[in-house]
């Protein structure tokens, strides 16, 4: 595994029970709509394929949430060793472009976009990615990591003959890999405050791990240049949770900082996920979200801000 790398495709040496798949979502510059790309894989000896999930949600007057699922052959996927860069069929996607053309019976869609300025966590030996130390334990059910918390966006996208301008929004990427989703979570994403360069990561997880489970918090708040880790491996603790279908409050500490906030979704969609390395299982995401949020120290505000185009999972 490379610890330091996340974003590279980690499953060279996978050969059953193994899913891993990239997160890029892309919204525009007028808010009205968000994009979000899921290519990846499933290592399955009787279920395995590629795939690109497909969501794209309107906001506005009338708000719409669309999605799709396009299967391929494994031999379809084809990655690099040494950097992060994946072919699915016709599309490849990368740190730095993204190039999609599908064509099925339900969709067209084509997209160019560049994605310029990336805003990476920062990682050191003991943190090479957003799961800290953790990211060294063996036969974790899923890793996470984060490849940009903000960056910009140029190019366009043709869905459904429609043309739709990306030039001047703004993009986040993830990804996750491993054997299964943890059937308990909150995950929480946004980079659209009233300031530009306001980043917001949330994850908190039932975690199985060797027979027993725990709960493991990773948050991550980027503000001004500045960034904020919250998570279990660095004694941050939540002191106050509440969770709904629709709902999450969540009040988090860690020595003299503090950070509060609300999230809410109307508008949801179900997306395949991995169980065992099979995209057998089902969430609920939705791309049209509200983010309240402040951080304090020592009592003090050191930020307050709304988000209204959030990306928020519920599974609890």
């Amino acid at each position: 595994m490379n610890y330091h790398h996340p974003e590279i495709f980690q499953g060279f040496h996978q050969t059953n029970h193994y899913f891993e798949g990239w997160y890029f979502k892309f919204v525009s510059k007028d808010l009205k709509t968000s994009l979000a790309l899921i290519p990846g894989i499933s290592i399955h000896k009787e279920t395995g394929h590629a795939f690109i999930q497909v969501f794209l949600a309107r906001h506005g007057d009338q708000p719409s949430l669309k999605t799709y699922y396009i299967r391929f052959k494994e031999d379809d996927f084809i990655a690099e060793k040494e950097f992060f860069s994946v072919k699915i069929g016709e599309s490849t996607f990368s740190s730095h472009s993204v190039h999609v053309h599908l064509k099925e019976d339900d969709l067209s869609l084509d997209l160019n976009l560049q994605l310029n300025n990336l805003t990476p966590i920062n990682t050191g030996f003991l943190s090479p990615s957003i799961m800290g130390p953790f990211a060294y334990l063996p036969r974790m059910e899923c890793n996470h990591g984060i490849v940009s918390l903000n960056h910009s966006l140029s190019g366009t996208c043709v869905y459904q003959g429609e043309s739709i301008e990306f030039t001047g929004g703004k993009g986040y990427l993830e990804k996750d890999w491993g054997t299964s989703f943890p059937e308990k979570y909150v995950w929480v994403q946004s980079n659209h405050f009233k300031d530009d360069d306001v980043s917001f990561f949330f994850s908190y997880a039932t975690i199985p791990y060797l027979g027993l489970k725990f709960n493991g918090l990773i948050c991550h708040l980027y503000v001004k240049g500045k960034h904020y880790r919250f998570a279990t491996y660095n004694q941050a603790r939540i002191i106050k949770e509440k969770v709904d279908k629709t709902l999450v409050h969540y009040v988090i500490k860690k020595g003299k900082l503090m950070l509060e906030f609300t999230g809410s979704i109307d508008h949801v969609v179900d997306l395949p996920s991995p169980k065992h390395g099979s995209m057998n299982q089902s969430i609920k995401e939705g791309l049209s979200g509200k983010v309240n949020l402040t951080l304090k120290e020592h009592g003090n505000v050191i930020y307050s801000g709304k988000s209204l185009v959030a990306g928020i999972e519920i599974m609890k």
